[in-house]
């Protein structure tokens, strides 16, 4: 037998096409003729001598055809595929003998009902209390009255939370005068609120009357009658076109929103459209005299 048709150690059962015992007794009953100028005359037959070639030695006997592949596509039959369809077809069992029912879930335990329970009580729900007013002074500034209401709606007792507020007092986390004063200075130089309407908002949110007071005391009398002049001049330039009724109409209706009085408004808008060039109405207020 040639050299290069001897199979390798361990390939004992992949030997290729001529070897003793194997293919070469199939090839040799067939009585298949070899020719000189060829490694192969007819298919199935075994070179006598030369090099073989791709098709019977490399891919014919031992590569795709031969028994290694046989075992491989056997094994991997057995292992592969045929496992996960075992499985695809057991779930889909137990899809079917699933019925369907949702089961209940029971409802979360809020803070009021651990706490009726006692499963938070003592050092732990002062705790866990001192924590939840530092998450929401976290998210925003609030006032003592803020923190109170907010945290008794979730559940906490007020005799735990006083204590905690008290504390959060002394070391500057809750002051409602410099929240009152913030809010001051916002509302009214961002948005030209008037002092009426700043402390209505104080108001709800527990702002006490004599915190409220000083805090506005850092608008006066003429700081309000800029804001409120210059809203005037930014709607009228919006308007530019329309009727000077309809015109008047929408600034006043703007600046009470904003807590101005009627009075003020009108002798802005008047002063402004004057300014503009147009003509005063005969009626006094420009027909708004009602008001």
């Amino acid at each position: 037998m040639p050299e290069w048709a001897r199979p390798l150690p361990g390939e004992e059962g992949d030997a290729p096409i001529g070897a003793s015992g194997t293919a070469g007794d199939v090839s040799g009953a067939a009585g298949g003729t070899t020719d000189r100028r060829g490694p192969v005359a007819r298919s199935g037959s075994a070179p006598s001598r030369g090099k073989p070639t791709r098709g019977v030695s490399g891919f014919g006997s031992s590569g795709l055809g031969g028994g290694r592949s046989s075992g491989k596509s056997s094994s991997f039959g057995s292992s592969g595929f045929g496992e996960r369809s075992a499985s695809r077809g057991a779930s889909t069992t137990r899809r079917r003998d699933y019925s369907g029912e949702r089961k209940e879930r029971k409802p979360r335990p809020t803070i009021a009902d651990r706490v009726e329970s006692g499963a938070l009580a003592g050092a732990e729900l002062t705790e866990h209390a001192r924590e939840a007013i530092l998450r929401t002074l976290t998210a925003a500034p609030k006032s003592r009255r803020q923190l109170m209401d907010s945290m008794t709606r979730k559940g906490y007792p007020s005799e735990v939370l006083e204590p905690i507020l008290d504390r959060f007092e002394e070391v500057g986390l809750v002051d409602d005068a410099e929240y009152a004063g913030m809010i001051v200075r916002t509302r009214h130089g961002e948005r030209g609120l008037s002092r009426r309407a700043i402390a209505q908002e104080l108001r709800r949110k527990g702002i006490d009357d004599e915190t409220a007071t000083g805090a506005l005391d850092q608008v006066d009398d003429d700081d309000e009658h800029d804001a409120a002049r210059e809203l005037v001049q930014r709607r009228l330039a919006r308007t530019t076109g329309l009727d000077r009724e309809v015109r008047t109409r929408r600034v006043v209706g703007m600046l009470a929103r904003k807590g101005y009085s009627p009075g003020l408004a009108l002798t802005l808008v008047r002063e402004e459209l004057a300014r503009e060039g147009e003509e005063a109405d005969d009626e006094p207020y420009g027909g708004f005299d009602d008001l």
